[in-house]
């Protein structure tokens, strides 16, 4: 009798939970081709080896080169020309022979014969401005390309040289072996871009008023390129979006400028009592004691005594960097100079901000501490900050990156004032700027490959260092925020780039020169996804354990996409196979709505169905039970009734055969009501499925199925549902979390949206 009684509460799981299925065609008969999306990204990845383990981890056969720089710098301020002369020891760390070098020269994309232009589409308006008439058709091009004076070795030796565009190779008098180290010498010349006017990641200002400029130089000397284990030479050109590819070293550099310009850059500035004034180093000291509120180094009454003449003098400023993949500096009469120490575990570093006093009001009041609160974020979310300072430059129209400093735009109109957008603009630009220290100046990325390694992963990191801010600094935000306001990262900010027009989106996977929606593929988007991985796939939890270990396993060294997919999953436990392929390698979208929602009656009342369930089975129909959908005969008789699993006579024989009383007692209520729930996925994007139940009596649950639900059936899975209490609405994704691209479909019962026309009509109503 016992064995019977298994097979019928077996066979009434069965009829209850698979009766969705019976009405779904497999894939094959459909005459669709399953893609499984839930299949390993074996093929996609390369095979583990020596230098990159399948955990994600560096491999005890990796290496990395090194490149050491020293350099003698002078700006020219009356030509706006940059000079320079440096020595480059290269260390071969490699296994492999190398028989020559290649160097980057990036500021090459602005030389005359430039092929970036070429590549650009270009169209005859009906009309347009004079301004654009003359920079199209009559300007001369600006000459920005780098003027190679010699390559030498350092007896004096000239080098043979090959510059293809924005490379050079440089020839090796003797082919490098593993552990050799070669210098040589370059010795070069530039016109300085305006950054405002003909665009760029580094430049001047000018001000017209006063006859003065403000520099942010960066790309300005001839940079080593990567080679290591994945490629070998990373000697991509730079057609001026996609960014930077370069090896860590140690560098020691003179700037020769003005004797009354301001000046900072990458580095330990190891000349500083020679080049501060005794105010200024006094007020240097009290600010490396000031945690909460920044001291003026230079004050705007300085600033704006300085720029009113020039000195014909000139100031070395010395600094010196190690371990670090980049330099740039910014200088000029005009700044204002502010800093403050923060605490980041047992150590100081120094939040700095560098601004002309058309940065104020703003400036003084907000850069410095977004700086400081940036390097808290990230801190928590990565490994402490491990350089000494971090510096924010106040420059027109620019956001952009280098080791220990950066420049952000956000300016106040003449009279002082500024919105709460530009405000919210200022803050973000300087929290993203700054962050990309760890995105990709310490882990170290290639941005001329995978520009969302270090975009994405910075903007995600900039979302969490927002709210932070929003959270420390309560007076920044407006009256109406009592959040920071986020331009990227919540999902339903993403909706509107996904569901658009297929031909003009890309893969994340692709580089970025090759995108069609630059933010969106490389910022956004890949933003989003980690987000929704660390708030609805992983938790908080394992993805900032995960996370963490990322960034401390290639800190200082050069990671790849799949090192970070790899480590990702190594640090949780969690396969994301599906969700990096869908997310990263496809273009899929996420739509996934309530298909239908069917109700259901008990009984141990033999109906057809059930006989013919009990015949094929060569069981007594009268020993099973029964369930009548809506709608189907006895099923508004059977609900009057009330009956519920315990009135069945077979269910209470079954219960008290095979339970004690104790465990009788723990048994969960009595279910009354019962329903089949349909979900449909017209999107291709797998995700999680969140669904909201609200109950008759006002009462909500939430239940977040896994993504695997859609293993086995890709485009809908169906919900056996029991429950003590009526269900009277089911959503989907109810706040928004999974980039759902069509919300039409996400509720049960329909959502009846009212028109335009309608609502007219209500507002005109007495």
């Amino acid at each position: 009798m016992k064995r019977l009684k298994y097979f019928l509460c077996a066979m009434l799981l069965a009829s209850f939970s698979t009766y969705a299925q019976d009405d779904v065609k497999p894939e094959r008969e459909q005459g669709h081709t399953n893609q499984n999306k839930f299949k390993q990204l074996y093929d996609e990845f390369s095979t583990p080896n020596v230098f990159r383990t399948g955990s994600g981890a560096p491999g005890p056969g990796y290496y990395q080169q090194q490149a050491d720089y020293k350099m003698d710098i002078e700006i020219d301020d009356a030509t706006a020309k940059l000079y320079g002369n440096e020595t480059i020891t290269y260390t071969n760390n490699s296994p492999d022979e190398l028989k020559y070098l290649w160097v980057q020269l990036d500021q090459n994309v602005r030389a005359k014969d430039s092929k970036t232009p070429l590549i650009s589409n270009s169209v005859v308006r009906p009309a347009t401005t004079s301004s654009s008439v003359v920079k199209s058709y009559l300007k001369e091009s600006f000459d920005g390309g780098f003027h190679i004076e010699h390559v030498k070795d350092t007896n004096g030796k000239d080098l043979a040289h090959t510059i293809n565009r924005t490379m050079m190779r440089v020839e090796l008098p003797k082919a490098m072996q593993s552990g050799d180290q070669f210098s040589f010498q370059i010795k070069w010349w530039y016109n300085i871009n305006d950054h405002v006017k003909d665009g760029g990641r580094s430049g001047y200002e000018y001000f017209e008023e006063n006859d003065n400029r403000a520099y942010v130089i960066a790309q300005f000397y001839p940079r080593m390129a990567v080679y290591n284990d994945v490629e070998g030479w990373q000697n991509s050109q730079f057609w001026g979006r996609d960014e930077f590819a370069l090896p860590f070293g140690d560098f020691d550099v003179n700037i020769t400028v003005p004797a009354d310009h301001i000046l900072d850059g990458t580095g330990v500035l190891t000349n500083r009592e020679e080049v501060f004034t005794k105010d200024m180093m006094k007020r240097y000291k009290k600010a490396k004691k000031s945690y909460d509120e920044p001291v003026m180094i230079v004050t705007q009454d300085e600033a704006e005594k300085a720029e009113k003449s020039k000195s014909k003098k000139k100031k070395t400023w010395k600094l010196s960097a190690k371990m670090v993949r980049d330099f740039g500096f910014s200088t000029s009469r005009k700044f204002l100079w502010d800093m403050m120490a923060v605490k980041l575990g047992e150590k100081d570093v120094m939040a700095v901000s560098l601004y002309p006093k058309e940065g104020n009001p703003l400036w003084e009041e907000w850069s410095t501490k977004a700086v400081a609160s940036t390097l808290k974020s990230y801190s928590r979310m990565t490994f402490d900050y491990p350089y000494h300072k971090a510096i924010s430059v106040h420059a027109k129209q620019q956001g952009m990156e280098y080791p220990m400093i950066c420049w952000n735009y956000g300016r106040p109109d003449k009279d002082g004032n500024y919105s709460d957008r530009v405000k919210y603009g200022m803050i973000s630009v300087i929290i993203h700027e700054v962050g990309h220290n760890w995105f990709p100046m310490i882990i170290n990325s290639d941005e001329r490959q995978w520009t969302w390694m270090d975009e994405g992963l910075n903007t995600f990191t900039q979302y969490v260092a927002e709210q932070d801010f929003g959270e420390w600094y309560p007076k920044a935000l407006s009256a109406n925020d009592k959040t920071y306001p986020s331009r990227r990262g919540p999902a339903k900010n993403i909706v509107r780039y996904m569901g658009g027009k297929q031909d003009f989106i890309a893969p994340i996977m692709s580089k970025g020169l090759n995108t069609y929606q630059f933010g969106n593929n490389a910022y956004g988007k890949p933003a989003t996804g980690l987000n929704i991985l660390r708030e609805t796939v992983m938790g908080r939890e394992l993805f900032d354990y995960s996370f963490r270990e990322y960034a401390n396993r290639w800190m200082f060294k050069h990671p790849t996409p799949e090192d970070f997919f790899r480590t990702m999953e190594d640090a949780s436990a969690i396969d994301l196979d599906w969700f990096w392929r869908g997310w990263f390698y496809t273009t899929d979208y996420t739509d996934i709505g309530v298909k239908s929602v069917k109700k259901f009656a008990v009984t141990s009342t033999p109906n057809e169905n059930g006989k013919q369930i009990a015949e094929r089975n060569n069981i007594d129909a009268k020993t099973l039970i029964y369930f009548i959908e809506e709608g189907e005969e006895g099923y508004e008789e059977t609900m009057k009734k009330g009956v519920t699993m315990n009135d069945l006579p077979t269910v209470k024989e079954y219960i008290m055969d095979n339970f004690t009383p104790a465990e009788q007692k723990e048994m969960k209520e009595t279910p009354k009501f019962f329903y089949e729930v349909t979900f449909e996925k017209p999107g291709g994007l797998v995700m999680p499925l969140i669904v909201e139940y609200t109950y008759a009596d006002g009462t909500k649950k939430r239940e977040t199925y896994p993504a695997q639900i859609w293993r086995l059936n890709d485009k809908e899975v169906s919900k056996a549902i029991a429950s003590n209490k009526e269900i009277v609405g089911v959503m989907v994704d109810p706040d928004l979390e999974t980039a759902d691209v069509d919300t039409s479909n996400n509720a049960w019962p329909k959502e009846v949206k009212a028109s335009d026309f309608d609502k007219f009509k209500e507002s005109t109503r007495d």
